[in-house]
């Protein structure tokens, strides 16, 4: 018998971006809550109609990552517009893990044309592929952006809840942004980055993530920081914006999160060729310890 086509998503259409006290608020009961550990990924995509970038804001984050004020948004931007269905999503009693705890670890962004600062983007976030990781469960928040029913923006952002596991469980295999630039700690850095205290609050201001182990010290203390920790989404920015004017339109950025940047810190940035493309890393100067590590290809 047949029972006709399966049920798609829930679609969850948001009127108004969530605040950011609203969200922190949610985070912080949601973690509360008491979830089942089998339970699967909620089945819902939460959409925001015609964003609008706010280009006060705009001209607060290209500050802080480094970027020249232009009309089309850095290929990073777009994931500050969707951190808030993001968040939204991730805090809701519904999903598996809780959103207090997670560790970002890897990124991957697609800017299939630039978006410019007068577009009104429709963003869509989903939850897709809760796996195994050899240290808890990871799984993938997508957010993508669409013009005139276009998709011209795409993102992968993959969550860790560290949890014990019993015995060895084996992780996804690496992403290529897990093995780019392993090989070149030696290698002389393209640039010296500075990165003061202030990067913490001053990139919480301009993208709306509070979270306070960028932002506090004893935040920071409170999952075992000894002082604030720059956001790697502030990382990734910084080092996209190091390449302003030598990417093409369309290209794919992906890296893994490694090590976290205590503030203040200083470290070394490398961008090499590879290919048509870039191979880029963060690493401690003195030991070259990676912080970040990850590629650039055309798209």
């Amino acid at each position: 018998m047949d029972d006709g086509p399966a049920p798609g998503p829930t679609v969850v259409e948001v009127g108004a971006p969530p605040t950011a006290g609203g969200l922190r608020r949610r985070a912080v009961l949601g973690s509360l809550a008491r979830r089942q550990a089998s339970a699967p990924l909620p089945d819902t995509r939460f959409v925001l109609r015609s964003a609008v970038v706010d280009l006060e804001r705009l001209a607060g984050y290209a500050r802080v990552c480094g970027f020249g004020l232009a009309d089309t948004l850095p290929s990073t931007y777009p994931h500050v517009l969707a951190f808030p269905l993001a968040m939204r999503l991730m805090s809701a009693t519904d999903f598996p893990l809780p959103v207090i705890g997670l560790v970002h670890i890897a990124n991957r962004i697609t800017q299939l044309r630039p978006l410019r600062a007068g577009d009104r983007p429709d963003l869509t976030v989903y939850a897709t592929d809760l796996r195994p990781h050899d240290r808890g469960r990871q799984v993938d928040l997508v957010a993508t952006a669409t013009v005139d029913g276009t998709e011209v923006w795409h993102e992968v952002s993959t969550y860790l809840r560290r949890e014990r596991t019993r015995g060895a469980t084996a992780a996804s295999e690496p992403r290529p942004a897990d093995r780019a630039g392993d090989g070149d700690g030696g290698a002389e850095p393209t640039a010296v980055w500075r990165v003061g205290a202030g990067v913490g609050p001053d990139y919480a201001a301009a993208s709306g993530d509070g979270n306070p182990i960028h932002t506090s010290r004893i935040g920071a203390r409170m999952f075992g920081f000894p002082r604030p920790i720059a956001h790697g989404m502030w990382t990734l920015a910084h080092a996209v914006a190091a390449l302003d004017g030598r990417l093409p339109d369309a290209y794919t950025v992906d890296v893994a999160f490694r090590r976290p940047i205590l503030l203040p810190s200083t470290v070394a940035f490398r961008a090499a060729r590879d290919g048509d493309g870039w191979a880029l890393s963060v690493r401690d100067p003195r030991t070259g310890a990676p912080h970040l590590t990850g590629s650039v290809a055309r798209a």
